[in-house]
């Protein structure tokens, strides 16, 4: 893991699978996005994913004390892990891990944590990693929250990571039921919940999802089967571009599109 600087914060900088097997999940990432692999220089158990010769994700193996199915999460940047930790408790959120060191660049502290309703993701302080959010086929193109209340949502991560504060350049804009989160004009996420006027969904499991970019979502979903995965939504149409939700054969969802 080669330092590169400090990311922006509020920014995505980062997507981690944790899976029951290292080398059962690098055997199918590569299969279905093409990724070749090198170590991370923080135990044999983690390794970093590469595409194009650019890291895009880190993969790491469960302990085997812990029987859950496999994970992505994606990391947001911040300027101070303690700090950000008691935002997330103030309104409601929960820190579950951390902020521990991680890594050996200095300063680097990471953590592993939940929105009110549940949906699990991390923040990362000090030196950050190359190759997110924008890539070529394969790189991360961006985040997607899935919840039942949208504004709640955007409410909650942008007073957490300081979304359009008068500091950021981050704009948050209101298109097609969605909240969407630029810089720029690039997409860095998403939050997708049910419409205004009705009650949130008691069915959705609120999560965040990685969308990966492919140059043929049906060639994409071949692969995943014959590599054991399956598919959780067929390939539909979208404001984004055609997509389709897959499961790896650990049970991590992630999203591939062609956009």
């Amino acid at each position: 893991m080669k330092p590169i600087g400090h990311a922006r914060p509020g920014f995505p900088c980062w997507v981690s699978l944790a899976a029951p097997s290292l080398q059962a999940a690098q055997k199918f990432y590569t299969a279905v996005l093409g990724w070749t692999w090198r170590p991370t220089g923080v135990g044999e158990e983690f390794r970093t994913a590469l595409f194009g010769g650019a890291p895009v994700a880190g993969v790491g193996a469960l302990a085997s004390s812990l029987r859950s199915a496999a994970a992505w999460t994606p990391f947001f940047a911040v300027e101070d892990a303690d700090a950000t930790a008691a935002r997330i408790h103030e309104r409601g959120g929960t820190v579950g891990v951390g902020p521990l060191p991680f890594g050996p660049g200095p300063g680097r502290r990471a953590a592993l944590a939940a929105d009110r309703d549940g949906a699990v993701f991390g923040f990362w302080a000090g030196e950050a990693l190359p190759g997110w959010p924008s890539g070529p086929d394969g790189a991360p193109a961006w985040l997607e929250l899935r919840t039942r209340d949208a504004f709640a949502a955007a409410l909650f991560y942008g007073e957490v990571f300081g979304w359009a504060s008068p500091e950021s350049s981050c704009s948050v804009e209101y298109e097609n039921d969605e909240v969407i989160v630029r810089e720029a004009g690039r997409k860095l996420a998403v939050v997708h919940g049910g419409a205004v006027e009705q009650a949130p969904d008691p069915e959705v499991r609120p999560r965040w999802y990685v969308h990966f970019r492919v140059p043929d979502v049906t060639a994409a979903v071949a692969a995943a089967r014959a590599a054991g995965g399956t598919v959780a939504l067929t390939p539909t149409a979208s404001p984004a571009g055609r997509q389709a939700i897959l499961r790896d054969p650990d049970g991590g969802l992630f999203i591939v599109t062609a956009a």
